[in-house]
C-alpha cells in the first residue's frame, strides 16, 4: 500500500490545481445541499403538522380546505357528537374554521402571493401543537384584528406587528405574532371566524371542522359516523394524512433539486478527471519508480483513486460548511394543494449532509477512476525514461 502521505504531498505540490478542484467540487456540493435542504425543510414542516387523533372534516371529494364547504348547521351537529376530547375546562376540542385566500403583495415589491386567512374560534389554538403568542396579544372576537406568524410578518407587506394588512376588501390590524412548532399553521393569518365570514360574504358556511378524538377507537367511530351518515355526507381525514397528501406536492421540488445536483455532478466529474489526468501525465516517472520498487498495478490504482477521493471529500466538507449559516432561514413556496403561500425553513440535518458527502465521494470515485486506470497501464520502462 502506497503511504497516504505520498498523496498528500502530491496534492500540496500541485496546490493550485488541487485548490481549484476542491473549490469547484465544494460549489457543486453547496448548490446540491441547498436544493436538498429546501426539499427537506418543506417535508419537515408538513410532517410535524399532524396530530394522530386530530380529524379534519371537509366536503366530500375535497382535497383541501380551500376547496371545501360545510354548512354551519352540520358543524353544530358534529360538535355535539360523542367521542370528542375536551380541554381542562370541559370544552370540546372542536373548531369550525373558514379559510379564505387573498392575493397580497410581498414585502419590498417582491410580487404578490396567495395568503391563507383562517377564521377561527378561541378553541382552535388548542388544536395546534406548540401554538403560542410570542409578541403582542390575541385578536379580539368581532373586531378586524389578526395574528400572524413571524415568518408571514417578514414576507408580506402590512403583516408586521401593529401594521395594517390589506386583505378581503378591507384591512386587518395585526395585534400579535405567534409560533406553532414550525408547522404549516405558521403559513397562515388568523382572525375571528365571524369577522372573516362577513368580510368574505360567506356567512352560514365553514371550510372545515377540526376536532380531536379521545382515543383511536373514538376517532374510528367518529369517522364512520360522519362519513356514512346521510345527515352529514362529509369526508373525514386524519391530520397526518391531510398533510401527507400536501407533502406529495413537494415531490416536484425534490425531483428538480436532484436533477440539478445530477447535472452539476456530471460537470464536476469531468473537472476532477481532467485534474487527475494532468496529475498522471506529470508524474509518469513517479509511477514508474513505484512500479519498479515492487508496488503492483492495483496498489497504484488505489493510490490515485484515493487522491481523487480526498480532493472531492475536501470539497464536500467545504460545501457542507458553506450552507450551515443558512440553516433555519425562512423561505416559502406555493403549496400546490391549497394554492397558498407555504413558509418553511431550510433544514440541513445529518441525513442531508450525509447525502452531500456521499455525492462528493461518488464524484471522487467516478472522476478519478479512468485516470487511475491509465496510471496502471503505463509501462515501467517508458515511465522510467522520463527520469
Amino acid at each position: 500500500m502506497v503511504p497516504i502521505k505520498y498523496n498528500i504531498r502530491s496534492l500540496r505540490a500541485r496546490w493550485v490545481s488541487s485548490l481549484m478542484t476542491v473549490l469547484g467540487t465544494g460549489l457543486v456540493v453547496w448548490a446540491s445541499v441547498l436544493a436538498f435542504g429546501l426539499a427537506d425543510g418543506l417535508n419537515h414542516t408538513l410532517e410535524i403538522s399532524g396530530e394522530p387523533l386530530d380529524l379534519i372534516v371537509m366536503r366530500k371529494g375535497s382535497t383541501s380546505e380551500t376547496g371545501s364547504s360545510v354548512d354551519e348547521s352540520a358543524s353544530r351537529e358534529i360538535e355535539s357528537l360523542a367521542g370528542i376530547a375536551t380541554n381542562a375546562q370541559g370544552i370540546k376540542l372542536c373548531s369550525p374554521e373558514l379559510v379564505v385566500l387573498d392575493n397580497v403583495p410581498r414585502r419590498d415589491n417582491n410580487g404578490n402571493a396567495n395568503m391563507m386567512i383562517r377564521g377561527v374560534t378561541p378553541i382552535a389554538k388548542e388544536l395546534r401543537s406548540g401554538f403560542k403568542i410570542v409578541e403582542g396579544r390575541e385578536n379580539r372576537p368581532g373586531v378586524r384584528e389578526a395574528i400572524v406568524s413571524r415568518a408571514m410578518a417578514r414576507r408580506f407587506a402590512g403583516a408586521g406587528l401593529n401594521e395594517e394588512l390589506s386583505a378581503i376588501d378591507g384591512t386587518f390590524l395585526i395585534v400579535g405574532l405567534f409560533e406553532a412548532g414550525q408547522g404549516a399553521t405558521e403559513s397562515e393569518v388568523w382572525s375571528d371566524i365571524d369577522v372573516v365570514s362577513q368580510a368574505a360574504k360567506r356567512t352560514g358556511v365553514r371550510s372545515s371542522i377540526q376536532l380531536r378524538a379521545n382515543n383511536p377507537t373514538d376517532a374510528a367511530a367518529l369517522t364512520d359516523r360522519i362519513t356514512n351518515d346521510p345527515q352529514f355526507g362529509l369526508d373525514v381525514v386524519t391530520e397526518p394524512a391531510y398533510f401527507a397528501d400536501q407533502a406529495k406536492s413537494g415531490m416536484g421540488l425534490k425531483v428538480v433539486g436532484r436533477t440539478i445536483a445530477f447535472i452539476l455532478t456530471i460537470g464536476a466529474m469531468f473537472a476532477v478527471a481532467n485534474t487527475m489526468y494532468a496529475a498522471v501525465a506529470s508524474r509518469a516517472r513517479e509511477i514508474g519508480t513505484l512500479r519498479a520498487v515492487g508496488f503492483g498495478r492495483m496498489t497504484v490504482l488505489v493510490s490515485f483513486l484515493l487522491e481523487s477521493i480526498l480532493l472531492c471529500l475536501a470539497g464536500g466538507v467545504l460545501g457542507c460548511l458553506g450552507v450551515l449559516p443558512l440553516n433555519g432561514i425562512s423561505t416559502g413556496t406555493m403549496n400546490q394543494t391549497t394554492f397558498s403561500e407555504l413558509t418553511f425553513a431550510f433544514r440541513f440535518g445529518p441525513l442531508v449532509l450525509a447525502e452531500a458527502l456521499a455525492l462528493a465521494l461518488f464524484m471522487g470515485t467516478a472522476g478519478g477512476l479512468f485516470p487511475a486506470i491509465r496510471a496502471t497501464r503505463l509501462k515501467i520502462v517508458d515511465a522510467l525514461r522520463e527520469i
